[in-house]
């Protein structure tokens, strides 16, 4: 039984014992350095694949075996709980800046799981039980709606034959219903209320503020920029799938689009997304009542002491707000304009060519080209950062290094056989 374990993290041993089953969870769940799976597998493999494994499968199994081993298993220290929180800081920031230059719908979305992991290991990381509920909630949060991204992103791609963004556009027309669980598991990705990211997402944040109240100033200062980190994250998370929204769903049709006859795909495509969207607003604004009470609390042994966040106020004020804006709209007979001028080349007035049209995918390329990020982005898009490439890189250089010293050569080989005589009787004379 684990719970009878408890392992106090006071020698050598026991700490390497707790990161070599750390690290094993980083790798299930996703969590950089062991990432880079990810986003490969899901650009190239079936939706329903990538929906059940990196969306949501992956993610239980790897946070579930890190929490239960963080609670039950040892007994954790500050260290480790320091190392955790930086782990998750800089999964969630490095990850989600990646996904802001991403032009393919599906490998934008593997980022996002990936930056997701940090929430929930920084939630653990926080060692209290607010930020501990806060990263298993997030946990079963992001089952729901990355699981519903990669569905409504698997309808788009069975409609247009395409997930590349440059190539979609103005889809929210022809795809209604999956335009609108899109754009809900969006915001609930982004931790925008009253849906279930922004709960598990205040958890882990209040959890972080709870760790300000720690006497050490060094603990202090690092759950500062934690803190920090998960804020700012959340933030570009947004950005990231305003521009996915954009250029997916809204936006001027682009030709590569235009030219094909797209209609919303069967009942049997869109009602899985559809219920899980309606869930990730379930989650969201009823998360005391449902979630929290019945899958969380009783989890963490129902330790733990929270105020309360009545989603009903907020919700129907949401809605209200919504209501108003469009009867305004409507009433007054609003609609939407683009302007447009008229391209001047050497006196000469040409039209806009496909290859000219501006989409969403050019959002923040700039960032791509800022400082020292230039570098960095370099770096990662010819695999520097991957520790499996890097790893089978060392391997086939090991190889190489060995064939090279077996060569067929007899006078090497004799050579060899000498040295592995005079260390052998190195050995004996010792």
């Amino acid at each position: 039984q684990m719970d009878n374990i408890r392992l106090k993290l006071n020698s050598g041993l026991a700490v390497w014992a707790y990161l070599c089953i750390a690290i094993a969870c980083f790798a299930k769940a996703g969590a950089m350095p062991f990432h880079s799976w990810i986003p490969d597998c899901a650009k190239s493999a079936p939706v329903p694949v990538v929906a059940f494994l990196p969306a949501s499968l992956d993610k239980l199994l790897g946070i579930y075996l890190l929490a239960r081993i963080s609670l039950n298993l040892f007994v954790m220290n500050e260290a480790l709980n320091i190392f955790l929180m930086l782990i998750g800081a800089f999964t969630i920031v490095a990850a989600v800046m990646m996904a802001l230059v991403q032009h393919n719908m599906k490998r934008l979305l593997g980022y996002h799981a990936v930056s997701q992991v940090g929430y929930m290991v920084l939630g653990i990381g926080t060692g209290n039980p607010i930020g501990i509920a806060g990263g298993i909630f997030h946990m079963l949060n992001h089952a729901v709606y990355k699981s519903a991204l990669f569905l409504t992103a698997g309808n788009v791609e069975y409609r247009t034959k395409t997930s590349e963004l440059d190539k979609l556009g103005g889809l929210s027309k022809a795809m209604p219903i999956t335009y609108i669980c899109c754009l809900i598991a969006s915001l609930s990705i982004s931790g925008v209320p009253p849906f279930n990211g922004f709960v598990s997402k205040w958890m882990i944040y209040q959890g972080l503020i709870n760790q300000l109240q720690a006497p050490n100033s060094k603990l202090q200062a690092i759950t500062v920029l934690c803190l920090v980190a998960a804020m700012f994250g959340s933030g570009l998370t947004l950005a990231s799938f305003m521009k996915l929204i954009h250029a997916t769903f809204l936006g001027k049709r682009t030709n590569a689009s235009t030219d094909k006859q797209v209609s919303e795909v069967s009942w049997q495509m869109w009602l899985p997304g559809m219920f899980l969207a309606i869930i990730c607003v379930i989650f969201g604004v009823f998360a005391y009542q449902i979630p929290l009470k019945y899958f969380i609390f009783p989890a963490i042994a129902g330790v733990i002491s929270i105020g309360t966040w009545h989603a009903g106020l907020s919700t129907l004020l949401i809605i209200v707000g919504l209501v108003l804006g469009i009867l305004i709209f409507k009433l007054k007979g609003l609609k939407p304009a683009l302007r447009t001028d008229t391209v001047f080349t050497g006196a000469e007035t040409v039209d806009l060519a496909e290859e000219n049209e501006v989409s969403g995918t050019e959002f923040y390329n700039t960032i791509k080209e800022l400082g020292f990020l230039k570098g960095i982005y370099k770096k990662a898009e010819a695999g520097f950062f991957d520790i499996y490439e890097q790893a089978k890189n060392m391997v086939f250089g090991i190889g190489r290094f060995l064939q090279y010293l077996h060569n067929g050569v007899l006078p090497t080989y004799l050579v060899w056989t000498l040295l592995g005589m005079i260390g052998l009787f190195w050995a004996l004379i010792r």
